[in-house]
C-alpha cells in the first residue's frame, strides 16, 4: 500500500489560500480504473484510492504512515514568490496615475 503525502495549492478558482496549509495523506490506487460496460463510467475496486487524510504538520502525517506501515512519496511545495505592488489596490485610482485608466 502506498501513499503520497503533499500540500496541497490553492484553487485556480480562487485567490484565497485556504485549505492549503495542512498536509494531505492519499493513498494511491493498487488497481487501474475501468469503464463499467453498462453506463460506461469509470470505476474502481480499489475503495483505498478515495481515501485523503488531512494533517497539520508533515511530521504527523509521516508519524501516521509509519505507525499503519504505509509506504509514503513526499512531495514537497514549490513555494510562490510574493506579488506585492507598491502602490497596492489604491494605485488604481490615484490622481497622479501616468497612464488612462481603462477598466
Amino acid at each position: 500500500m502506498t501513499a503520497r503525502i503533499y500540500q496541497p495549492t490553492k484553487t485556480a478558482m480562487s485567490s484565497g489560500m485556504a485549505k492549503t496549509r495542512e498536509w494531505v495523506l492519499e493513498f494511491t490506487a493498487d488497481t487501474p480504473k475501468r469503464i463499467e460496460p453498462l453506463m460506461g463510467w469509470t470505476s474502481s475496486h480499489d475503495t483505498q484510492a478515495q481515501v485523503s487524510l488531512r494533517f497539520p504538520t508533515k511530521e504527523e502525517a509521516l508519524d501516521y504512515a509509519e505507525a499503519h506501515g504505509i509506504d509514503v512519496i513526499v512531495t514537497l511545495p514549490k513555494k510562490r514568490r510574493a506579488n506585492v505592488r507598491t502602490g497596492g489596490y489604491g494605485e488604481n485610482f490615484a490622481t497622479s496615475r501616468r497612464g488612462a485608466w481603462t477598466h
